[in-house]
């Protein structure tokens, strides 16, 4: 008879700026993080998951008494850092937690910064390491838990030079693409780190690695090449579509890449290593590169994604550029907009706001900005780095606000100005509006 592993989950109620709701549900790549969480585990524990009574904290652990696997519910991880951390668990059969090291470059760069939920420690020889809340109990919880440290494993990898002064010196602009990965998803710099850098960009460091490394593999890949006669890298081995999807003949697409159900991909497009979902319409002369696209999108002709992570039903007008960008779902980014993604004044690390509303260093020389769900950004503007726009902002270009130089929050919406503006409803309140709205009801 197998055995049933209980499923309990921590769940953390604070807010992610600037969308103004849980992590659990905001989408991380083309998926849900809560829905991405359940599909990986139900495939590890294939004996079977029950869900057990859901946890405020790390003070109720102790009622756990059976097998069980337990993690918070914003914390993204991916299927190789998950499957390290049972496999390891398992083999040593005591009650495990896992971590990573402090000096691992990979997570000392993205998955540190902007973090409040991790625990400092030490492993047995005394290195630094950080907890997450993720365990795993063979006989129910006991006080004698003991660390499983992951590294990332990462690699230093770029894809283009640029000069000194946009790079502090430091050379080419590179980024550390992991074999594993973890996030605590915190702010939309995480949605990004997640979605992109240990998402569609460390996948194809993987796949770029295992072609190197196995032989069958890659004389596989060059077969596939022949057969369809095509470069190997736009091959059906590493483009994989999804039914009833329309490509027209034009379209250019390099893998890996995954297109989902129902899609139509418009003549000259350029896709190169993206995920895309269902129901998601490209038209003439998009450009994607390294960038995720969530369920029922649309992005007319001559838009384009650079290393950015788009939510469900979402809008990217024509002539529009977005570069390192996390936008919400439901949201429309007007036409010939801008968004910059370095800072022409200072050369220095750019700062974001961490879950607490308080400005941090993200240690990125180049970003983009995040905007939140059901915001409609009008024409012709230009986006800072780093800057946030709450859900439920509407922005129309004017004299006085063409240039976004800061956050903008729902109160300074150009909806409150306009007549008529009260048609623009507030879906996603924060959280003191909310308790607020309940208590005067």
């Amino acid at each position: 008879m197998q055995q049933v592993i209980h499923r309990y989950v921590i769940e953390d109620q604070r807010p992610v700026p600037p969308f103004n709701e849980r992590a659990s549900e905001l989408t991380i790549g083309i998926k849900p993080l809560k829905i991405h969480q359940e599909d990986l585990l139900a495939e590890f524990f294939k004996e079977g998951l029950k869900l057990g009574t859901p946890l405020t904290g790390r003070h109720e652990l102790p009622q756990i008494r059976e097998t069980a696997i337990v993690y918070r519910d914003n914390l993204w991880f991916d299927k190789e850092f998950l499957e390290a951390f049972i496999n390891q668990a398992r083999q040593a059969e005591h009650a495990s937690r896992a971590a990573f090291p402090a000096d691992d470059k990979a997570y000392h760069t993205y998955t540190v910064p902007l973090a409040t939920s991790f625990e400092k420690g030490f492993d047995s020889k005394g290195n630094a390491i950080y907890y997450l809340d993720l365990w795993f109990f063979p006989k129910g919880y006991t006080q004698d838990v003991k660390p499983i440290v992951i590294s990332s494993d990462a690699q230093e990898k770029g894809f283009y030079s640029v000069p000194d002064f946009m790079t502090m010196e430091q050379g080419d602009l590179t980024h550390y693409l992991a074999e594993r990965a973890v996030v605590s998803i915190e702010s939309w710099v995480h949605v990004y780190f997640a979605s992109i850098i240990f998402g569609v960009f460390s996948r194809g460091s993987r796949f770029e690695e295992y072609i190197k490394t196995h032989n069958f593999a890659s004389l596989k890949l060059f077969w596939r090449g022949i057969i369809e006669q095509k470069q190997l890298l736009n091959t059906s081995a590493v483009v994989k579509v999804g039914k009833d999807t329309v490509i027209h003949p034009s379209a250019q697409i390099s893998g890996p890449t995954t297109i989902g159900d129902n899609c139509f991909i418009g003549p000259g497009v350029i896709i190169d290593n993206c995920a895309i979902g269902n129901n998601v319409s490209i038209d003439q002369g998009c450009n994607l590169m390294l960038s995720t696209v969530a369920n029922n999108c649309f992005l007319p002709f001559r838009s384009a994604l650079y290393l950015t992570s788009v939510m469900e039903s979402t809008i990217v007008a024509q002539n529009t550029c977005l570069q390192m960008c996390v936008i919400g779902r439901n949201s429309f980014v007007g036409a010939g907009n801008t968004f910059t993604d370095f800072n022409l004044i200072a050369q220095r690390p750019l700062r974001a706001t961490n879950i607490n509303g308080e400005l941090e260093p993200v240690g990125q020389i180049v970003l983009g900005s995040g905007i939140g769900h059901n915001c409609r950004v009008g024409s012709g503007m230009v986006i800072f780095p780093g800057r946030m726009i709450e859900s439920d902002v509407v922005l129309v270009a004017s004299p006085d606000r063409r240039v976004i130089m800061r956050n903008v929050t729902f109160e300074e919406s150009d909806h409150h100005r306009f007549e008529g503006g009260d048609v623009h409803k507030r879906f996603y309140p924060r959280v003191d509006e909310a308790e607020t709205a309940e208590e005067g009801w």
